[in-house]
Order: C-alpha cells, then sequence, then structure tokens
C-alpha cells in the first residue's frame, strides 16, 4: 500500500484552522510567531483586519497549520507516508513533509513568496467548468485571447485562468457561448501561475538560492513536471511553479499509478479530496 498525503493550497484557508495542533506544538508556534512577526493562533482564530485572505497573510498561516498538522499526523501514526504533493503553496508543506527544509526555512520561503505574489497588481484569475484543459485553450484562441495562460489544471473539466483582469473578465462571455456550465472570476489580485508572475519568479529565485536544501527523502509530486523532485531542480521547480501552471491532474494521475495507492488531505478542508474523486471517476469512465 502506498500512502499520499496531499497538502492544500490557496483558498483552503479557513477562520479557526489550527486550533487542533497549535497548542500540540508550543515552540514551533512560537517560532511562526517569531519569524512572521505576528501571532499566528490569533490571526488564525479571530482574524484582526481580515488578513488571512490576503495572499501575504495566507501562504504563510496555510503552510504553518499544514506543517504542524503533518507532524501530528506522523506523531500519532508513527510513521510517515511514501509519497506527497501539494497544490501550489502547499507543495512547501510537502517538501518540508519530505525533510528538503526545516520548518523555519520553509515559513521564511513561504513568506517571501506571499509578499512577492501579493505585489502583483492588475490580474485575474476565473475557474472554468465543464470544459477541458484544451477546450479551453480553443475558446481562447477563437477569442483572440491570447494573454490568458491556463494556469491550474485541477480536474479534467475545472481549470483556472490567469491574466491581466480586464482580459479574464472580458473573455467570460465567450465560454458561457462555448457551453461553459460555469465561470467563476476568483477573489485574487494578481495574475497568478501565469507569464505575469515572471519578475516575482525572478526574485523568489534570487531568494531561494540563498538557502541549501536536502535531497527529498520521500519523492515528492512536483506541480511544474507532474513528477517526483530531483535533489539539482529543488531551486528551479519551486521558483517556475510561481509561473508555471499547477498540473494537478497529471501529478494525481502519477500517484495513482503507485501500488496500492491510499489518499489523505493534510489540512483544512477537502478541496483536493474532491478534486482526486473528478479524477478517479474521469480515468474510469
Amino acid at each position: 500500500m502506498s500512502r499520499i498525503y496531499l497538502f492544500p493550497g490557496q483558498g483552503s484557508q479557513r477562520k479557526g484552522m489550527g486550533a487542533d495542533v497549535f497548542p500540540k506544538f508550543p515552540e514551533e508556534t512560537a517560532m511562526a510567531d517569531a519569524v512572521l512577526g505576528y501571532s499566528v493562533a490569533e490571526q488564525c482564530f479571530e482574524d484582526p483586519g481580515d488578513k488571512l485572505s490576503q495572499t501575504a497573510y495566507t501562504q504563510p498561516l496555510l503552510f504553518t497549520v499544514c506543517a504542524l498538522m503533518y507532524r501530528d499526523t506522523v506523531r500519532e501514526t508513527g510513521s510517515k507516508p511514501e509519497m506527497v504533493a501539494g497544490h501550489s503553496v502547499g507543495e512547501f508543506a510537502a517538501l518540508f513533509a519530505a525533510g528538503v527544509f526545516d520548518f523555519a526555512t520553509g515559513l521564511r520561503l513561504v513568506q517571501k513568496r506571499g509578499e512577492l505574489m501579493s505585489r502583483a497588481v492588475g490580474g485575474g484569475m476565473a475557474a472554468v467548468v465543464g470544459m477541458t484543459p484544451e477546450e479551453i485553450q480553443g475558446v481562447l484562441q477563437a477569442a483572440g485571447f491570447t494573454t490568458i495562460d491556463v494556469a491550474n489544471l485541477n480536474s479534467p473539466k475545472q481549470s483556472v485562468i490567469s491574466g491581466l483582469k480586464d482580459d479574464v473578465l472580458a473573455v467570460q462571455s465567450a465560454f458561457e457561448a462555448a457551453g461553459a456550465k460555469k465561470f467563476v472570476p476568483l477573489d485574487v489580485s494578481g495574475a497568478f501561475h501565469s507569464r505575469y508572475m515572471r519578475p516575482s519568479q525572478a526574485e523568489f529565485e534570487r531568494f531561494a538560492r540563498t538557502f541549501t536544501f536536502a535531497a527529498p527523502t520521500i519523492p515528492v509530486i512536483a506541480n511544474v513536471t507532474a513528477r517526483p523532485y530531483e535533489a539539482d531542480q529543488i531551486v528551479a521547480n519551486m521558483t517556475r511553479q510561481v509561473t508555471s501552471p499547477v498540473r494537478w491532474v497529471e501529478s494525481m494521475q502519477y500517484a495513482l499509478q503507485q501500488p496500492e495507492p491510499t489518499f489523505e488531505e493534510i489540512g483544512p478542508g477537502n478541496v483536493l479530496s474532491a478534486l482526486l474523486r473528478q479524477i478517479k471517476s474521469a480515468s474510469k469512465s
């Protein structure tokens, strides 16, 4: 049997997350407070200033909760999984689980990533439901929106597009006319996982190269390649991820090829579990 742990990305955060793990890991919680410069428990429980949904706060808080939930799970079960994967920023929790970096380093990396991504303005994203990635590309080309990228390939019939906000909103009518079941603009300030994040990617790469990373002790499926990280790809994969699409469908298809795979979502919510069900269903049809 192959136990595979999945770590969710931005959008899974919720008020009250971490309530079960912060008291169990007082040293790590205090470390997170010191690195981030605010109380993670207070921000997660009370959300002063409504910052929980702001990228600069969401990403390090989500990493903190997922990392501690992982430690709690390992402590309870007495063993580690055979493979891990994370969606977008969730990949950093997966890398932590695989021993690529320690908790403090992960915090600093994700804090910087969230800070850089929060600076991106003028961008937008939207979820397109009921179309394959190929169909989505066809609509974009037919409508002349060559400035929009497909950012997240979440399930066979659900992807996210990313680009300049005005372009993303303007293309909605083309998708509705083409038969999309839903077109849902997302509450983000930037065009994440698209060409428009290249300045952020370049700065994040410079920051990431100031750290030393270890080879993964268990396979980590990379969003960029939908295959396990190699020791010499760590900085390249984690930085390319900022501008590259999240190839989640292919990642889960690879995971499903493992011997007797069983999956557990480590983090708040069950978004990835729902996507996995859709991916499994499509593979059977």
